[in-house]
């Protein structure tokens, strides 16, 4: 997890610098567009590193704690994923005052005749009363 999140950020880090660089060594032959996405992206390296920085030391110290995690979680998740056709007949997890965390399947509500009449009822000229 840890090395996924140094590369996304090294990569993005690593390209913006490329293009930077090469800002700087193609200044002509270029059109307005090129220009204005280089100073862009140029400004967006400026804005990002000191985030990208806080990533990578957030990510050294909790790095090996996300790994144990996984280790120990990853089996166990990949099966309860395997399970799961779609995530959207369930409610939000709930943890329970043990400590237990579980996930409730939604029930669809049914509607009944008595309940249709209710909605809107439909007059002798066609008009439905609201």
């Amino acid at each position: 997890m840890k090395q996924r999140f140094l590369a996304a950020g090294l990569c993005v880090a690593v390209s913006l610098s490329g293009s930077a660089g090469w800002a700087e060594e193609e200044a002509e032959g270029r059109s307005l567009m090129e220009e204005g996405a280089l100073l862009f992206f140029k400004g967006l390296q400026e804005e990002m590193a000191p985030a990208l920085e806080g990533l990578q030391s957030f990510m050294e110290d909790a790095g090996p704690s996300i790994q144990a995690f996984m280790l120990e979680m990853g089996p166990k998740l990949g099966e309860v994923f395997s399970q799961v056709q779609d995530w959207s007949q369930y409610h939000a997890p709930e943890m329970l005052p043990n400590g237990d965390i579980i996930l409730r399947k939604k029930v669809p509500e049914v509607i009944t005749p008595e309940d249709e009449g209710d909605v809107g009822e439909s007059s002798e000229d066609g008009a439905i009363e609201l």
